[in-house]
């Protein structure tokens, strides 16, 4: 009997543990931290041995396979004592993988993966048996072990990409690159570039990459480093022969010689980046051969994603709008690209070596205000310090929302949008944006 060794008890792990377990594996789940208790239900009732608060490594060191969650990094000493040991690590991906025979539609990048998968899910399930799972939701190896759908669309993290050794899907989205989670990287942005064409790189001539064709990162890498993928490009700028690509106001779409044209004018998303979004849930959906009818129907009524520029209440002709789940400079880049009224940005967080300079433009003309909010905003202070009449730090949410509340007047803004991770003063993103909710509701 093979020994797996699950390190990280969240969701993920919990799922991998049921998986292996249901496949005839001996199973160990070991987590530094606590296990919620909703998790310690599931592997007492499945009789799966577990720890929390340390990691025991007589008992992981003696394992045949070690599935990893995606947040702990190669430079933790365990891993290091792991890799010293030759055990071969995965990530879930991976492993449910070879426990399914569904067709498989990976979707990566650094900015729109959530907003991309979920619409794509979103138009699919309108007439494919199809599950969603990756980075979002209940985890890809707890829907292999419980419904086994037919299809799967999954948005993967480089962390998640980074332990995948045989992984190929059918159909790989990769949105944009651009500089994110350096640290883990050795600071070396080439390598977080190579862990994001992880998704291709198992693909033959039978699959699919679709690709933003305006992204200089992407164009580059594949003319040195080509896939054997078949390559659909999507683009704003560009004609494209075989892919997706904006004519005026229509997206057209290109696939082995049948055409679809979708008006821009009829998304429910807003906004350039969305369009791309659509351009490449479209192109998935056309290749599963969803009929043209649903495509345009599902781009028409979607409702876009929780914390990712989500209207929360307009008060006093004021529009709040929770944009928690820009982590990075990119993701807050669009955010304020697609805002259209004067407005107090509200930002900070753990800074993963930003760069701001991408933003200058939009703050002066956009911003009239900027709330810093993290442990530490000297950097944001000396970087927009100049640029706005009115700067202002704080530590808490409910006082962020209150200087938004008196700066702002009727036809602003007050905008959530951190470009910074929010583990200083919050559990994750969707902690920090419930909390911006919440105390906007209490106005």
């Amino acid at each position: 009997m093979k020994r797996l060794v699950v390190l990280g008890g969240g969701e993920s792990g919990i799922g991998t543990a049921l998986l292996a377990k249901a496949n005839g594996y001996e199973v160990f789940v070991s987590d530094k931290g606590g296990i919620k208790d909703k998790y310690k239900e599931v592997l007492i009732h499945n009789e799966i041995e577990w720890e929390g608060k340390r990691h025991t490594e007589l008992k992981i060191l003696n394992a045949d396979i070690i599935m990893k969650s995606p947040g702990i990094p190669e430079t933790a000493d365990l891993v290091r004592e792991i890799r010293k040991c030759g055990i071969p690590v995965l990530s879930e991906i991976e492993f449910a993988s070879k426990f399914t025979n569904a067709t498989l539609v990976g979707i990566t990048g650094s900015n729109g993966k959530t907003t991309t998968a979920t619409l794509t899910h979103h138009i699919l399930r309108q007439e494919l048996n199809v599950g969603l799972a990756g980075n979002i939701g209940d985890s890809f190896a707890k829907q292999v072990y419980e419904e086994d759908f037919e299809n799967y669309v999954l948005e993967i993290s480089s962390f998640q990409l980074d332990d995948c050794i045989g992984f190929k899907p059918h159909i790989a989205v990769l949105l944009n690159i651009t500089p994110d989670h350096l640290d883990r990287y050795d600071y070396k942005f080439e390598n977080y570039i190579a862990s994001k064409f992880r998704i291709a790189r198992n693909q033959t001539k039978d699959d699919y990459l679709i690709y933003d064709a305006d992204d200089e990162v992407i164009v580059n890498h594949l003319k040195y480093h080509p896939v054997q993928s078949t390559l659909l490009p999507f683009s704003l700028i560009k004609t494209i022969e075989k892919g997706a690509y904006l004519d005026k106001e229509n997206i057209k779409i290109t696939i082995d010689n049948t055409e679809i044209i979708m008006p821009t004018s009829k998304l429910a998303l807003e906004g350039k980046h969305n369009i791309k979004n659509a351009m490449a849930a479209s192109t998935v959906a056309h290749l599963l051969k969803i009929r043209k009818q649903t495509i345009r129907e599902s781009l028409e009524n979607f409702q876009g994603v929780e914390h990712r520029l989500e209207q929360v209440l307009k008060i006093n002709k004021v529009q709040y709008i929770n944009d928690s789940k820009a982590t990075n400079v990119n993701a807050t880049y669009y955010a304020l690209e697609s805002m259209d009224a004067p407005t107090v940005w509200i930002v900070g967080g753990v800074d993963k070596g930003n760069d701001y300079q991408e933003l200058f433009s939009f703050v002066n003309e956009k911003v009239k205000a900027i709330i810093c909010l993290g442990v530490d905003n000297e950097k944001l202070m000396s970087t927009f310090g100049n640029m706005v009449d009115i700067i202002i730090e704080t530590q808490f949410m409910s006082e962020a929302v209150k200087i938004a509340y008196k700066i702002a007047e009727a036809g602003d803004s007050v905008l959530l949008s951190p470009a910074c991770a929010s583990f200083d003063l919050f559990e994750n993103y969707e902690d920090r944006g419930r909390q911006f909710k919440n105390a906007v509701r209490k106005l």
